[in-house]
């Protein structure tokens, strides 16, 4: 040993005491340097798409379509009680499963049997947590999983979409996190998108080559929701949370609203997977009107018996203020009225009437009784004779207030679901109110149309009572402005209606052209043609779907009726013929035997060639509703078509300004 001035005796402790700091200082080297790098690729089943997990320093997440990088290196973490999870991770071990099962929904949007075939790989880390990834052939998904078995405080959650290069995109900007999520989109860059703003999902990304990349998320529950927002940084968009509402101020009977938030999103469970971080993409807009990945991902059903759940459509007062005309009774919120409703209904097969706003006293938020007006069980039994159910419009605070009593009064009185309206927020515990509501209402076999609300997430598949949502802006907003116009009708197709079923109300059979049109709040008309509207039947998906306008607009109207009171709101097999986001659809769509096809264009006059090789064998019966001559002048102008067609035929469609087209075609 070299002499270092140590005396022999104590040369063992000082050998010891060397070996220890050479230890120490060998750990202070390795916590300092960065972590060995592994990669963790994954491609969908026919190899589409990728999504590759990146473990170092940070764990970060690249996804590429048909080997064109999209994202690169995107961090994605999760802070807990304090410790993030996906910093310096170390895998523990990792495996991978590959799925290609079908899905039979309880209530069949898009179609009656939905391929889910998907590749799925889980790294566990240290730390009781893991990392889900699945790779489908039409988008791609990560979630965390935490295994901590107590509750636990989530701080924070970092989701980032660093695109590798400074595309554009459309974005539905909010004004806050209390909102409607009723937005218009806005085409920017997203070295445009401000920092301190955010945008509600889904939202899009225009890729090189006319290839889309569409942001949103699934299994949305115990959470609050997910935002995007700009990052400072070309090309990278980061997510935002609304926090945890510490304090919130009543302002009327329906709107409560945060006004102090705490410092972290969400207190729940530690032992629990989080919602899925969704990207979509396609290389055709067509295909965006067929993607089903949002239900895919959501948890299955939880009901044990659905028999009981009826799609339809319905006949909605508030959109046209109760406006009847040649009846021999004043019109309004009153038992004559509904009765007139349900006649119409049952008159056109339509399966419900909604009692929206006034059926209640919204001073007392009474739900238990009916305004004097109102016979709510005498509405029930007229409507039970003419096999017609009733849907009773309630605010959710004073659903709220009054939760198992009042739903046991509905159940009491016979009525076959709710509308719950002015929810306007997405932070945990309204997340959480969904799904009780979905859960209690489910107990009492009714259903729930969500409005004032946030985007789907799935809970319509793992509740499947929940049948409808607004979240968009729809018909209504013709009563006081000029943005449902036939520009936005044809982008929400595309994006909101991605997220899940879609309430926009339609069927106005007031109708204007660009010229003509001035909003009239208690006797609306709509920007775009007659047969805009009746397309908006076969584009748009809401199992249960409004018929918005006045019934004695529709008796005057009773040709348009041949098409509305038949066609459905639930579909068999859906195919798109052609789209582009905001300019047209055109899709085909089966129930049973009968097809039906249906055609939107935004200001832009289209003409197409719609290919019917769709059709069975045999002979169809078309009875086709095609825009007028004149319908760029007057739009209510419209021509009823019938004809015998086969599969090998086709027919020419031409829409005007604004316009439409639909079909239906019956097997002879």
């Amino acid at each position: 040993m070299p002499n270092a001035g140590y005396p022999l005796y104590l040369y063992p402790t000082i050998k010891t005491a060397m070996k220890n700091r050479l230890i120490l200082g060998w750990l202070l080297l390795a916590a300092a340097a960065p972590v060995f790098a592994q990669d963790f690729p994954l491609q969908s089943p026919g190899k589409v798409n990728q999504i590759t997990v990146h473990v170092a320093d940070h764990l970060s997440i690249s996804i590429a379509h048909k080997g064109q990088p999209i994202t690169d290196h995107s961090p994605a973490s999760i802070t807990i009680d304090g410790q993030t999870l996906g910093e310096r991770p170390k895998v523990l071990k990792s495996g991978a499963r590959s799925v290609n099962e079908k899905i039979n929904p309880v209530v069949r949007i898009k179609r009656a049997e939905i391929a889910d075939a998907f590749n799925e790989l889980t790294i566990q880390f240290q730390g009781n947590y893991t990392l889900v990834c699945r790779a489908y052939d039409d988008g791609v998904a990560y979630r965390f999983v935490t295994n901590i078995n107590k509750e636990v405080t989530v701080n924070k959650e970092e989701v980032a979409f660093h695109f590798v290069k400074d595309f554009s995109g459309e974005f539905p900007m909010e004004d806050s996190y209390f909102s409607h999520s009723e937005r218009v989109y806005f085409h920017k860059d997203i070295s445009a998108f401000p920092t301190d703003s955010v945008c509600s999902m889904p939202a899009m990304v225009n890729l090189d080559n006319g290839m889309r990349a569409v942001i949103t998320e699934a299994d949305l529950w115990d959470y609050p929701g997910m935002y995007l927002t700009g990052s400072g940084v070309k090309g990278h968009l980061k997510t935002a949370f609304p926090q945890y509402v510490k304090e919130e101020k009543q302002t009327s009977d329906r709107d409560v609203m945060p006004v102090a938030r705490e410092d972290f999103l969400a207190k729940t469970n530690g032992a629990r997977s989080f919602p899925w971080r969704v990207m979509i993409l396609t290389d055709h807009d067509r295909e965006l009107l067929e993607n089903e990945l949002i239900y895919k991902l959501a948890a299955p059903n939880q009901l044990k018996e659905t028999g009981w759940i009826k799609p339809g459509k319905v006949a909605w007062d508030w959109y046209n203020a109760n406006n009847l005309y040649g009846v021999d009774f004043e019109s309004g919120v009153n038992t004559p009225t509904y009765e007139y409703y349900i006649d119409f209904a049952s008159t056109y097969g339509l399966e419900y009437i909604i009692l929206d706003e006034g059926w209640y006293d919204i001073k007392t938020s009474d739900l238990l009784h009916a305004v004097p007006e109102v016979d709510l069980e005498k509405l029930v039994e007229h409507g039970r004779q003419k096999n017609v159910g009733i849907i009773l419009w309630v605010t959710w605070k004073a659903l709220e207030d009054h939760m198992d009593a009042a739903l046991d009064q509905f159940k009491k009185w016979g009525v076959k679901g709710i509308k719950v309206d002015f929810m306007q927020r997405d932070d945990q515990w309204m997340v959480n109110y969904y799904k009780r509501v979905a859960m209690k209402a489910a107990e009492r076999r009714l259903l729930v149309d969500f409005h004032g609300a946030y985007k789907p997430t799935g809970l319509h598949r793992t509740y499947p009572n929940v049948i409808s949502y607004e979240g968009v802006r729809g018909l209504e907003w013709s009563k006081w402005s000029r943005q449902a116009e036939p520009e936005h009708n044809l982008q929400i197709p595309f994006l909101r209606m991605l997220a899940g079923p879609m309430d926009y109300t339609p069927g106005a059979m007031r109708n204007a052209t660009q010229r003509t049109f001035a909003p009239f709040f208690p006797l609306p008309s709509a920007l775009g043609t007659r047969c805009h509207q009746l397309g908006m039947y076969v584009i748009f998906e809401s199992p249960l779907q409004m018929l918005a306008d006045s019934p004695s607009n529709y008796l005057r109207n009773a040709e348009c009726m041949e098409f509305l009171g038949p066609v459905p709101s639930v579909w068999d097999e859906t195919r798109v013929i052609d789209a582009r986001y905001g300019d047209y659809a055109l899709t085909a769509r089966r129930s049973g035997a009968d097809w039906y096809a249906g055609g939107m264009t935004d200001w832009t006059g289209r003409e197409f060639t719609l290919d019917l090789s769709f059709l069975g064998d045999g002979v169809y019966e078309a009875t086709i509703f095609q825009d007028g001559v004149n319908a760029g002048k007057m739009a209510e102008d419209y021509k009823k078509v019938v004809l015998k067609v086969r599969s090998q035929d086709s027919l020419e469609v031409k829409m005007a300004p604004g316009g439409g087209w639909v079909a239906r075609f019956r097997k002879l």
